[in-house]
């Protein structure tokens, strides 16, 4: 992946609250700040802590791995938005290191989705690909989720556990992909075959387009294959963070990690 498109979180409200840069990410909250923490692939930068998070972090033996500096609970609310709840805690850390994709090995599975702007949706969507061992997330840098805690909330903790880089032009991003032998997925409720009968190998990328409008006609276009999930019930059509956690089931059970 070209280094201008190893963005992470990055712009204000990008995947966590506060003001961001493409080399850093802002997290803040109780158990955001804790997973990130506990991460040791999570480069830290600056904590801003109450003197009453830095007690519960001390009770709960988290370690802080860098020298917090002790604010008043004001001082943190004045670098984020009016309605996000910090619970005395803000950091600033490096985001998590992602794989080329010339470096993706057989195993690996990245998701990209298509402008899908539900915060609450792309938050299950981390939390799937963590259970599933995503190596990467992709999303676009516009039209994705815009909002603050709830993505972090929705996510429970997964997003110390998969890359979420966000990219200027998805259809280059394809293409770069196609170009390092990554087998591109595209999930469409009309594709010619169910993914269980799709052959593919990996690494693999499983492309989602957002709800109602589905992909894009250029994201379609620079897919290897187009694959539908058959629902044998009167509902035939799934909420993406849902298809997203299927789709996963099958490409693991076709990939074993």
């Amino acid at each position: 992946m070209k280094d201008r498109d190893r963005r992470g979180h990055r712009g204000h409200h990008r995947g966590y609250a506060g003001e961001a840069t493409p080399d850093t990410v802002v997290i803040y909250g109780w158990h955001p700040v804790r997973e990130a923490l506990q991460n040791p692939k999570r480069k830290l930068k600056r904590l801003l802590a109450t003197e009453n998070a830095l007690k519960r972090l001390a009770d709960e033996k988290v370690e802080t791995r860098i020298k917090a500096e002790t604010v008043r609970p004001g001082d943190i609310d004045r670098l984020l938005t009016p309605d996000s709840i910090h619970q005395g805690l803000y950091l600033e850390a490096a985001p998590l290191p992602a794989p080329a994709f010339g470096e993706l090995g057989a195993q690996d599975i990245v998701l990209v989705l298509d402008q899908i702007t539900d915060p609450h949706n792309v938050g299950a969507i981390i939390r799937s690909a963590a259970a599933f061992k995503v190596a990467a997330i992709i999303t676009t840098e516009r039209h994705s989720p815009a909002a603050t805690g709830v993505l972090a909330k929705s996510a429970s903790g997964g997003l110390e556990h998969v890359p979420v880089i966000s990219v200027r032009n998805l259809g280059d991003t394809l293409d770069e992909m196609g170009e390092s032998g990554v087998t591109r997925i595209g999930l469409d409720s009309e594709g010619p075959a169910t993914l269980e009968g799709t052959a593919f190998g990996g690494p693999l990328a499983l492309v989602l387009g957002a709800e109602g409008k589905g992909l894009r006609q250029r994201t379609r276009s620079l897919c290897d294959a187009l694959a539908r999930l058959d629902m044998p019930g009167a509902i035939k059509s799934l909420n993406v963070s849902n298809a997203a956690a299927l789709a996963l089931y099958v490409a693991r059970a076709k990939i074993p990690a």
